[in-house]
């Protein structure tokens, strides 16, 4: 057997909001290892909006939302996925315990993540119940299992002690990945453990970056091209291969979930923020963080609520 990790991240760009970075771990045959996961699951997955016919939508975050589906693929999937692990999250707070539990204290000081214990998540669970029974029978037929779903979430003061203290937010990310490629050592490595990371930035060579972060492992340089750039690293008797590929969260199931896992939980975080500020006023046009509309809604904020006291160190990101 082999342990095939997917790394990816929502919320690189904005400048509100959390940054989230997420994994998924699956158990597979080794002669499944280089095929195509949606195909061999096509009874209870799908990796298109349209033609689901009641399976479970894994892809892209970015295909999975938009402002007028809103987040009902991310929840049906990432609630679905986590049920096939005996999980069953109902509130934002529960979720966050089961994802990055390191985080909840953080977030607990932030006023507009106050309600998080009583936030509740979908409904539905009829329909994720039995969207996930027929993945979790298609994962078993197939002699594949879901190991684990986990996540590091960055909140905002935090993320902004991190660019302080490593120099620029793409060290940041970089710095959260390893977090979960070292997890996934720890809990993982044996035989054949193998992590696939969306390719950062326009990054080809990570021989620095990985011995920065691993001084203990060996390192092999695999390949590094355009496309991919892949490394072998060892310790302890252990080793894992590495591999960060362009457009990893379109082509490989395991990356795809993991970026759904981020955008979900990015944007349960959002909707907070802008459900506690439209408290103070009503007609506040919400945002998604980005960086016009979200200076957009932090000008708004001053214009429409001027008496009110903001930590913006726990609001706005250092670039």
């Amino acid at each position: 057997m082999v342990v095939l990790v997917g790394i990816d991240e929502a919320g690189f760009g904005p400048i509100l909001g959390p940054l989230v970075v997420s994994s998924s771990t699956f158990s597979l045959p080794h002669h499944l290892l280089t095929t195509d996961l949606w195909q061999i699951l096509r009874k209870s997955v799908g990796n298109r909006r349209k033609h689901l016919a009641g399976r479970m939508l894994i892809t892209d975050s970015k295909k999975a939302y938009s402002r007028t589906v809103g987040i009902k693929h991310l929840e049906r999937t990432v609630l679905g996925a986590l049920k096939c692990l005996n999980k069953e999250p109902a509130t934002l707070t529960e979720l966050i315990e089961l994802l990055c539990p390191s985080c909840l204290e953080r977030i607990s000081t932030y006023p507009w993540y106050q309600d998080a214990g009583s936030y509740c998540l979908s409904a539905d669970a009829a329909d994720r119940t039995i969207a996930s029974s027929v993945l979790a029978d298609d994962m078993t037929s197939n002699g594949i299992e879901l190991l684990e779903l986990k996540s590091y979430c960055l909140d905002v003061g935090y993320y902004n002690k991190m660019v302080a203290s490593v120099k620029n937010k793409a060290n940041v990310l970089f710095t959260t990945t390893s977090r979960l490629i070292k997890r996934a050592f720890d809990n993982f490595a044996g035989d054949d453990l193998q992590i696939i990371v969306d390719r950062q930035g326009g990054r080809v060579h990570y021989r620095k970056h990985l011995q920065r972060m691993f001084s203990d492992m060996e390192l092999k340089i695999l390949r590094e091209s355009p496309a991919d750039s892949s490394y072998e690293l060892r310790a302890g008797g252990k080793g894992m291969r590495l591999h960060f590929v362009v457009g990893a969260d379109e082509r490989f199931l395991p990356v795809s979930l993991a970026s759904m896992v981020s955008k979900y939980l990015r944007e349960l975080l959002v909707h907070n923020i802008n459900r506690y500020f439209a408290g103070f006023h009503s007609d506040l046009k919400p945002t998604a963080g980005y960086w016009k509309d979200g200076l957009r809604f932090i000008e708004d904020l001053k214009t429409n609520i001027p008496g009110l006291q903001v930590d913006m160190e726990q609001l706005v990101r250092s670039r």
